[in-house]
């Protein structure tokens, strides 16, 4: 088998473990003689998988009992629209810090009163803006933790004095998360939990039914907690494989483990960079994100991407190229990137740069 470094931003690199348990569960899910994409939602082999599924969330994130927590289709991007039906009644506040951020908001607009308390837009969305004051007219604030594209994140819970509704897509499970902070967590599962086709949401409880408008059937939270997130089939392949990574993560030591490994990984690679005279940074320090780290060619040295992008991928590097709207360079370390992706890749630009001396 080819050795491939996957730094791709979603879908992401996934344990192996979780990829082989799949692969059977394929063949024949449970010892019942049928695959897992052909396994009726309604079987107890099924609703055994959903209620572990979510235990093990509950369990790796410390969820209390008043919270709920949901697998649905659509991704992140259908979670933008329903965070403002349930939720928005008055006014709304978004924190906008990339491009998800600001696509979130566009769908707040688009059912009420939603506007950007803070953006760091001017510089390309480079930094987590600061010093800003969160209203308490407002019926919840949105923040998006990790930036995908510009390589930011949130590192701290912060504090909030009215409900805070945070799109986490891109680095739950990556740190320990105090829960009871935030109102709703949501986001897609495939950069750190499983692949594509299933989102996450936990809600906690009081915050629903305080909306005076009609909420659709299929878009409402409270639909899907009524039916236990079986309202409808659900995704099942993805919950699967959902189920078979959080079980890799808890035999790792869980969350807090996780959180050691993936500073460690972003910390050596940041310190490439920074060394290395063929590229920098483009996040600011203190905002740099554990999750995607988003770099460019120095200064005078541009014209040399492409033949990097070349040299990256003859070396086995797969995904580092930087999203279409930015360019230059990312590498995703989510969970599942093992230290030693991290380690060729800093080999890689060595060698680059030694050949450019």
């Amino acid at each position: 088998m080819k050795t491939a470094y996957n730094f791709n931003a979603g879908p992401c690199v996934l344990p192996r473990p979780a990829v082989n348990s799949a692969i059977e569960a394929l063949q024949d899910f449970k010892g019942t003689g049928v695959s897992v994409i052909e396994i009726s939602h309604r079987t107890k082999e099924w609703e055994d998988i959903m209620n572990e599924t979510r235990a093990l969330w509950r369990e790796l994130l410390n969820i209390p009992d008043n919270y709920s927590i949901l697998f649905l289709g659509g991704g992140a991007s259908m979670q933008f629209l329903y965070v403002a039906m349930n939720l928005l009644e008055h006014k709304a506040a978004y924190l906008e810090t990339g491009v998800w951020a600001k696509k979130a908001l566009k769908e707040a607009k688009g059912l009420g009163n939603a506007y950007a308390l803070a953006s760091s837009a001017d510089k390309t969305y480079s930094y987590i803006p600061k010093n800003y004051t969160i209203p308490t007219d407002i019926d919840y604030f949105h923040i998006t933790t990790n930036n995908t594209i510009y390589g930011t994140e949130i590192h701290e819970d912060i504090d909030c004095p009215v409900n805070l509704v945070a799109d986490m897509s891109s680095d739950i499970m990556s740190r320990p998360v105090d829960i009871k902070k935030y109102a709703l967590i949501y986001g897609g599962a495939q950069k750190n939990v499983g692949p594509a086709g299933v989102a996450f949401a936990i809600i906690r409880n009081d915050i629903l039914g305080k909306v005076s408008r009609y909420i659709p059937t299929m878009l409402n939270y409270q639909t899907h907690i009524d039916g236990e997130s079986m309202f409808n089939t659900p995704p099942v392949f993805s919950i699967y494989v959902m189920h078979e990574t959080l079980k890799w993560v808890k035999a790792q030591g869980g969350v807090s483990a996780m959180f050691e490994r993936n500073k460690k990984k972003a910390a050596l690679l940041y310190e490439e960079i920074d060394r290395n005279s063929m590229f920098i940074g483009t996040a600011a320090r203190e905002d740099r994100s554990i999750m995607n780290v988003c770099f460019v060619m120095a200064p005078g040295k541009e014209e040399l991407q492409d033949e990097f992008m070349a040299f990256a991928k003859s070396r086995g590097m797969v995904g580092i190229k930087g999203h279409r709207s930015v360019g230059g360079f990312r590498a995703s370390i989510y969970n599942a990137c093992p230290i030693e992706a991290v380690e060729a890749l800093i080999s890689c630009m060595k060698e680059f740069e030694n050949l450019h001396k």
